[in-house]
């Protein structure tokens, strides 16, 4: 049994016990407490309440989330892709890594032509842009180390949505009509998620018979029930059939890894977030320090001085991110980029008045070249200030488009995430270099930033979906919290700017005002519009007691704030 389980039939004796005078010898009832719960879908935010008020704590809550997500948020949600969670648990941090790998039959040209150049859709359309999946088993291994409820019970909540059904919401039928072309390509795809060629109407009943059945054999069985056996041949073939080189080995082989947190100060709070193989750790480490090296709390939230200061900061931490990979073969490290040497030169490098040309921005130690995606991230708080966050993802939007008929399972094109060929831009324009290229067996980089916060009895969990935008939104939003002590729905919804480095160009949402607008063209920054810059779920508790729950106005999730018992 898990260390950390606690059954409540104990517990519920414990307090009789206390009702009828007698002091229990281990176990404590404290006064409820409030726990928050924030993901992409209402009904995945529900699943995690419900895990909440049944006893669980942070990463159960967490782990049934996801699996929730699974069922009802299938561009991104899945057993099919993988991801990332960091976690404070008993005062303890933790971060496990459950990043798809590279398949054993994977070549490093794979995606290219004879002439050298990436293949058009060769790494996003089709099984060949699948990576080995690591969501079924990560999440089993969330749990297993950290969770307290029985497993079965934990799953429970998804199985029911799949087998039960959940209503289909405007967003989901909307994602669906977006990506018809591309589902449509795969009969199996299309008989699921577009009968009739349509994609279910907003308000209809959506079920899963298949997912159900799969997710019970998971919550009987553990991974094993999807990465062996029948489930991994159903896998298995319908890569094969469309082409691509998935096997059941591979899935057998796949695990797991544990992995030292990146932690760092900043503002006066302690923070948490995952080091390579992604470089959202890295990359809002850098933000944060670099933004105390620039003195950006000395100018005002959302003035073209502190915009212009971050996509500097970004300019420059999006040119480090070229060296990143696989921690096996990575050409820089956490320590060097976050090295204080090295944030003084990247400080000094930066003019308050102009923006530097990116063609002028090099990565450490400055050798590196001149020359949309769908990911979902939730965050829960348990009773006892526990924390988790944790990313998941298809990569893009229903990943490959292929689902798998026996399983109802969506897989990723997250081989996409290499750089195909090095030093040119993938789907989201990242330019990336050797350290990343496609290697069997190997991780890819990451944008994830799956992150957490604490100060004295405050607490902070936090992280996005959006490509190479993840780590910007993370970055303010957390810098609305730490920095300016916003309220979390408040620096949630204030609007924000994108800079990676490459393509020189500063994003901006819409509700940047035309005078911001102008003064950061004054500065030198070459601008353009996009409506949404990532999509994040945060919840937190404040120095005040208050419990938040934040889910992005930008999209059509949910936070919730649900009063649990606390135990210990």
């Amino acid at each position: 049994m898990n260390p950390r389980t606690r059954c409540p039939a104990a517990i519920a004796f414990a307090l009789l016990l206390v009702a009828a005078g007698a002091a229990p010898t281990r176990l404590i009832a404290q006064a409820t407490r409030p726990g928050a719960v924030a993901s992409a879908a209402p009904a995945a935010t529900d699943a995690g309440a419900e895990i909440l008020r049944a006893g669980g704590n942070a990463a159960d809550a967490a782990v049934a989330t996801a699996l929730a997500l699974a069922v009802v948020h299938p561009r991104a949600g899945n057993l099919g892709g993988g991801g990332f969670a960091v976690a404070r648990i008993d005062g303890v941090v933790s971060t496990v890594d459950f990043r798809e790998t590279a398949p054993a039959a994977a070549t490093r040209d794979m995606y290219l032509g004879p002439d050298g150049k990436p293949v058009a859709e060769r790494s996003t359309v089709g099984p060949l842009a699948a990576g080995v999946p690591g969501s079924p088993t990560g999440l089993y291994e969330l749990h297993r180390r950290l969770g307290r409820l029985p497993w079965v019970e934990v799953v429970a909540p998804a199985v029911r949505l799949a087998r039960d059904g959940f209503v289909v919401t405007t967003e989901v039928h909307e994602n669906l009509a977006d990506e018809r072309e591309l589902l449509g390509r795969f009969p199996e795809t299309a008989a699921v998620w577009l009968p009739g060629g349509q994609p279910p109407a907003v308000g209809s009943t959506m079920r899963l018979p298949r997912l159900a059945a799969a997710l019970e054999r998971y919550g009987k069985r553990g991974p094993d029930a999807l990465t062996s056996g029948r489930a991994a041949r159903a896998i298995e073939r319908a890569s094969r059939r469309h082409g691509g080189i998935l096997t059941a080995a591979d899935l057998a082989a796949y695990r797991p890894v544990w992995r030292e947190p990146l932690r760092f100060e900043a503002f006066g709070w302690q923070l948490a977030s995952m080091d390579l193989p992604s470089s959202g750790g890295v990359l809002l480490a850098q933000t944060c320090a670099l933004a105390g090296r620039l003195a950006l709390a000395a100018e005002p939230a959302g003035s073209p001085a502190r915009l212009h200061l971050l996509a500097e900061t970004w300019r420059r931490a999006f040119a480090d991110r070229f060296l990143l990979g696989d921690p096996a073969g990575s050409e820089a490290t956490a320590a060097e980029l976050l090295a204080a040497g090295w944030l003084d030169r990247r400080a000094a490098s930066v003019d308050r008045l102009a923006a530097t040309p990116s063609t002028a921005v090099k990565a450490w130690p400055g050798d590196a070249p001149t020359g949309a995606g769908e990911t979902t991230h939730l965050s829960v708080l348990d009773a006892e200030g526990n924390l988790v966050a944790l990313t998941t993802t298809l990569n893009g939007n229903f990943g490959c488009g292929l689902l798998v008929p026996e399983l109802e399972i969506l897989l990723n094109n997250e081989m996409d995430d290499f750089a195909a060929a090095p030093g040119q831009p993938n789907m989201f324009g990242l330019v990336q270099g050797e350290a990343n290229a496609v290697r069997p067996g190997r991780r890819m980089l990451s944008s994830m930033t799956p992150t957490v916060a604490w100060r004295g009895d405050e607490r902070l969990a936090i992280g996005a979906a959006g490509g190479p935008r993840i780590i910007t939104a993370t970055a303010q939003v957390l810098l609305g919290v730490v920095l300016d002590g916003r309220p979390l729905a408040e620096a949630m919804a204030a609007p924000r700017i994108h800079h990676q480095w490459l393509p020189d160009r500063l994003l901006l949402e819409p509700g940047i005002e035309p005078p911001v607008r102008a003064a950061l063209e004054a500065f030198g920054h070459r601008v353009d519009s996009r409506e949404q810059i990532a999509e994040v779920h945060a919840v937190a508790r404040r120095g005040d007691g208050r419990t938040e729950a934040s889910a992005d106005p930008r999209a059509g999730g949910s936070g919730v704030v649900v009063d649990v018992p606390a135990q210990r």
